[in-house]
């Protein structure tokens, strides 16, 4: 099952719920306006006695909850995430620029952990395991080998689709059309 895109009442990007999440939101009239090509989900409920039909809620991929949003979620930095880098480096070594599977990529410092550089997303790149390990306890100009690309944090288009695992095609394509020009994911 997909999860639904939650955004505030002018379109931002809230959280990825649960159809379940969504039904609520639903069934309580607090959804403004949605999108999607089909309903995401029909749920069924039980009959009614005074009309005789059955009750049916029918759940869209992305909804836009009414009233304001309680944070500007474009001044929080996106959660960093080992999973997320190697995506938005397109599975792509940073040093050798060949593509590889999730699991035969790293996480590479560029300015290394043992020298004091962080765990964050301006100092990570994806690399391959034999760049990795001939980079090693080294910045990339110490070891002869340039980036091909610069870090760079996503932007909140960007982060929904490199933490959403289970995107519907028309979910990810409206995503997609919001990403900045500049965006690796484009």
């Amino acid at each position: 099952m997909h999860d639904v895109l939650q955004l505030d009442i002018t379109g931002l990007p809230q959280a990825w719920i649960s159809v379940e999440q969504a039904a609520v939101h639903v069934a309580t009239r607090s959804v403004a306006w949605s999108l999607g090509d089909e309903p995401l989900a029909v749920l069924r409920g039980g009959m009614n006695t005074g009309t005789g039909q059955q009750s049916v809620l029918e759940v869209p991929a992305i909804l836009a909850l009414r009233g304001s949003s309680r944070l500007n979620l474009f001044d929080i930095t996106p959660c960093f995430s080992k999973g997320k880098v190697l995506r938005r480096d397109r599975q792509t070594c940073a040093y050798c620029g060949s593509q590889h599977e999730l699991r035969d990529l790293t996480v590479d410092h560029i300015l290394p952990a043992s020298r004091g550089g962080p765990l964050s997303w301006m100092n990570t790149v994806a690399a391959c395991r034999g760049c990795n390990a001939l980079k090693a306890d080294r910045t990339p100009e110490e070891a002869r080998m340039p980036l091909l690309f610069t870090p760079y944090v996503p932007s909140r288009f960007e982060d929904f689709l490199l933490k959403g695992r289970r995107i519907r095609a028309d979910v990810h394509e409206w995503l997609a059309a919001r990403l900045p020009k500049e965006s690796r994911l484009s």
